[in-house]
């Protein structure tokens, strides 16, 4: 390996890692807010990607029957829980916000795409109809064992996953898809070849990743749903709603994960079933952040990201399976490093 082709693969790294990033941070988001390991968050990338490839090539994209479908089961479930609580008040809140507008979001993406927009306005478009997937889902899925462990949290949202690549395929259909590249800018660091692609990636996981520090540390919002995240007794005693602050980490994740389906679809064929391995190399990146650590998931995903791009010139065929053993030393580590401590009982 000379050192021409170590800088190339270096950058390579960097700009997957800054994907796995967005991933990553919004895996802990959803995690420390609501106790959920949102295991289809990588489906929310491809889906991101696959409706952009639909609306550049002046289709409907599956995703409208998705949200429809959703929004429809959520509304339905939120008025017979509020309808069997006595609190009949809150009726018309839950339709506005678990079905008018998700439908007023379906109604702009029909009604702007008669009019062939340009490629920002598709993007846009493709990111507004995939932020309310996981609100949805979580009220239709998590809401209801909000109070259960961990363990079945995380076996609930795997099968989850395994539920949206079905949902993927047949909304979707089996081709992969490629969406027009967002720039064709490319410039030259120290006599490598950098794309613009790579470049927006970059920034695009500066931008958010410095947003979202923003947004916990100067808004109210931000600050409650860190206040859910520490302890959710205590949010709730001071009128904190965690399943209020589930909706917006949820959203704010769908986000993340939508802006990383965009950039990753130019330079990658994506399929109904390729946000599995994105959103778990993601998810080692969180590991090695701790699951708690927002810079920690962003250095662990950056570290996964140049790990698989040295190791597929290393092997192509074995890339995975190096990454993933990553967890093994990482896990171990986790564990002997934690304290630990035991009940003691005095006779």
């Amino acid at each position: 390996m000379t050192a021409d082709i170590a800088a190339i693969l270096a950058i390579d790294g960097i700009a997957t890692g800054a994907v796995y990033a967005l991933v990553a941070i919004g895996t802990v988001l959803i995690f420390t807010v609501t106790r959920v390991i949102f295991i289809p968050f990588g489906d929310i990338a491809a889906f991101t990607a696959l409706t952009l490839a639909a609306l550049d090539a002046k289709q409907l994209p599956g995703t409208v029957g998705l949200v429809v479908v959703l929004a429809c089961m959520a509304t339905i479930m939120d008025v017979v829980s509020l309808a069997r609580a006595g609190e009949l008040r809150s009726v018309p809140k839950a339709v506005l916000g678990y079905l008018v507008l998700p439908l007023i979001v379906v109604g702009i993406v029909w009604l702007t795409m008669r009019f062939n927009p340009p490629m920002p306005v598709r993007i846009v478009l493709a990111l507004l109809l995939i932020m309310p997937i996981s609100p949805l889902l979580d009220r239709i899925v998590f809401r209801p064992i909000a109070d259960a462990s961990v363990l079945l949290l995380l076996t609930v949202s795997v099968a989850l996953h395994f539920a949206l690549v079905g949902l993927g395929l047949l909304f979707f259909g089996p081709e992969g898809v490629r969406t027009e590249p967002l720039t064709s800018m490319a410039i030259e660091i120290a006599g490598v070849h950098v794309s613009g692609q790579t470049v927006l990636i970059l920034t695009a996981a500066l931008v958010f990743s410095g947003l979202l520090f923003a947004f916990f540390d100067f808004t109210l919002i931000g600050k409650a749903l860190r206040a859910t995240a520490l302890n959710r007794t205590g949010a709730r005693l001071m009128g904190i709603r965690p399943a209020r602050a589930g909706t917006i980490a949820y959203l704010l994740g769908s986000l993340m994960a939508g802006v990383s389906g965009v950039l990753i679809a130019p330079v990658n064929t994506i399929f109904y079933d390729s946000g599995f391995l994105l959103g778990l190399k993601a998810f080692v990146g969180a590991i090695i952040g701790g699951m708690t650590s927002y810079p920690g998931a962003a250095l662990g995903a950056f570290g996964v990201g140049l790990l698989e791009s040295f190791a597929s010139f290393q092997s192509s065929t074995l890339k995975d399976v190096i990454v993933f053993s990553l967890l093994i030393p990482v896990l171990l580590w986790r564990s002997l490093a934690s304290q630990h401590s035991e009940e003691e009982v005095e006779e």
